[in-house]
C-alpha cells in the first residue's frame, strides 16, 4: 500500500463522520449506512465514553462498521487504538495528543493513513515531521462530545496552518450552519459526531453537510 497523497485525502475529508456507539441515538451500523447514503466521505471509528464497548464487543462492532465502509468504498479510520487498527487492517489512525507519539504510530501502521489532532503551531510542526497525512485542527467551537477538549480558538489555527502544506478538516462543534465559516477559513473539510450521530434522520444531516461543502 503506498502513502496516500495529499490531494486524494483533501477529497476524503470534505465530510467526515466519526462515530461509536455511545455516540448514537440509533442503531451506530444504521446510523453509518444513511450517513452514507446523505453524502459523508470518511469515516472514524471512536468508541470512548461512559458505557462504551471493549475487548470483543468493542472489535466485533469495528468489523460491522469497516464491512459497511468497505462495501461504499470508503476510508475506515480507527481512533487511538492502534492495536485493533492493525488487527482489522483499517485504513488508517486519528491520534490525539495525549495518545501514542506520532513517529511510534507511523513506524507500527507503515503507509496506512495517520491523522493528528493539533491545537498549536508546535504540535503541528511535530505532526508534520512525524510524517502524518492529515492534520485535525480544533476545537473549532465549543463541543459536549469530548470532556477533556482544549480551549475553544475558533478558526485562528485553520488559518495559520494553510501554508503547512498538510491537509486539514475542522473539529469541534461543527454542523451545517457552521460549516462554511470552516472551509472558508482554510479547512479542506469538516468533521462531527453529534450533527450527524443525534439526527433523527441521518441521512438528510449528511446531505445537509455536504451542501455546505461542495457549493
Amino acid at each position: 500500500m503506498a502513502r496516500i497523497s495529499p490531494d486524494q485525502m483533501r477529497s476524503w475529508l470534505k465530510v467526515y463522520f466519526i462515530a461509536g456507539s455511545t455516540n448514537c441515538v440509533q442503531d451506530s451500523v444504521n446510523v453509518l449506512e444513511e450517513a452514507i447514503r446523505g453524502g459523508i466521505t470518511i469515516f472514524q471509528y471512536r468508541e470512548k465514553g461512559s458505557n462504551c464497548l471493549e475487548g470483543e464487543e468493542k472489535l466485533e462492532l469495528g468489523k460491522r462498521l469497516q464491512r459497511i465502509c468497505k462495501e461504499n468504498g470508503m476510508p475506515f479510520i480507527v481512533n487511538d487504538d492502534i492495536e485493533m487498527a492493525l488487527e482489522l487492517d483499517a485504513d488508517g489512525v486519528h491520534i490525539g495528543q495525549e495518545d501514542e507519539d506520532a513517529q511510534e504510530v507511523r513506524k507500527k501502521i507503515g503507509d496506512k493513513i495517520l491523522g493528528v489532532s493539533v491545537h498549536n503551531l508546535k504540535e503541528a510542526e511535530r505532526a508534520k515531521r512525524a510524517g502524518v497525512d492529515y492534520f485535525g485542527v480544533g476545537p473549532i467551537f465549543p463541543t459536549a462530545t469530548k470532556k477533556d477538549t482544549r480551549a475553544v480558538q475558533g478558526t485562528a489555527m485553520l488559518e495559520q496552518l494553510k501554508d503547512f502544506g498538510i491537509p486539514m478538516v475542522g473539529i469541534g462543534g461543527i454542523n451545517a450552519g457552521n460549516a462554511a465559516v470552516v472551509m472558508n477559513a482554510g479547512a479542506d473539510g469538516v468533521s462531527v459526531i453529534t450533527a450527524i450521530s443525534h439526527a433523527d434522520d441521518a441521512r438528510e444531516a449528511a446531505a445537509k453537510l455536504k451542501g455546505k461543502i461542495f457549493r
